[in-house]
């Protein structure tokens, strides 16, 4: 029996609250709005500091670390194992450790220009790709399975900012009903991708990078990720921002992700306790 056969049940008031936490993170505060509290001036006007050329290189720069990323997911992420899996364990020196090195890459895009993007990305993306796997892992996931992996991936799509652009809404109070159920909208659409680049990879591997089914997975995930980037260098691009903010900014873009992480293999979890029908329901009711 399967998670979407499971008899509905009704979630404890533990996993009621552990799903309240993780829809604030899913529905709230995109990597722009904490951006903008950390240097004390909204980003969107930063955006306009980025030189003509820079979408170019940025989309570039994420279809690099995007192949990348999902090389990894494929072939070893999750293949050495260091974490307990009884009690589902996990390091917060290891989360740090990720931190600490996104930060120092951080800090050469800061001082040496935000267009350092080509080179900085890669790195940055294996490590809170790295992360986000230490995060499922703890939540229970067996990263064996190669679905696990590539829901690994679909974190970074997953920033609550970066759906309320894409339906062309606003952030503000009166319009939290109508995103409500943004995280779980886009979970919907990224499972069929999922899907079918998890069935393509099991019968091909990755000899063929162009083959449809990565080609859609990598562009929707690349779509979102890609404007997330662009704040983050938005905010890098800043004069005043040099070195020491570049690495800050970093070290904020890759916790983000974390956080994001922590929410989504929550609910992953949740939905294999209670089934998913009935985590989605619960989610939808929580205001």
């Amino acid at each position: 029996m399967n998670e979407n056969q499971l008899p509905a049940m009704k979630l404890s008031s533990a996993a009621m609250q552990e799903l309240r936490e993780a829809k604030e993170i899913l529905e709230h505060q995109g990597l722009a709005e904490r951006l903008a509290e950390l240097i004390g001036a909204p980003i969107t006007a930063s955006l306009k500091l980025l030189p003509a050329a820079a979408e170019r290189i940025i989309y570039s720069a994420v279809d690099k670390s995007l192949e990348k990323a999902l090389e990894l997911a494929v072939t070893s992420l999750g293949s050495h194992d260091n974490l307990s899996r009884q009690g589902y364990g996990i390091s917060k020196a290891r989360l740090m450790s990720h931190k600490l090195m996104a930060g120092l890459s951080g800090a050469a895009g800061g001082a040496l220009g935000g267009l350092t993007v080509a080179a900085e990305l890669p790195l940055s993306t294996l490590l809170i790709l790295r992360s986000v796997a230490d995060i499922a892992r703890s939540q229970g996931e067996d990263l064996s399975q190669l679905e696990a992996r590539l829901a690994c991936l679909e974190v970074l799509a997953l920033d609550p900012g970066i759906r309320a652009k894409d339906a062309g809404e606003t952030k503000n109070a009166q319009d939290a009903d109508d995103t409500n159920i943004g995280y779980m909208a886009v979970r919907v659409a990224m499972g069929k991708q999922i899907s079918d680049a998890a069935k393509y990879v099991a019968q091909h591997g990755l000899a063929d990078r162009a083959a449809p089914p990565l080609v859609q997975f990598l562009n929707m995930i690349g779509k979102r990720f890609g404007l997330v980037v662009s704040e983050k260098l938005a905010a890098q691009a800043i004069p005043v921002i040099g070195a020491v903010g570049g690495a800050l900014i970093n070290t904020y873009f890759i916790g983000h992700f974390q956080d994001i992480a922590r929410a989504h293999f929550t609910i992953r979890r949740l939905e294999r306790e209670y089934g998913s029908a009935a985590v989605m329901e619960a989610y939808r009711r929580l205001v």
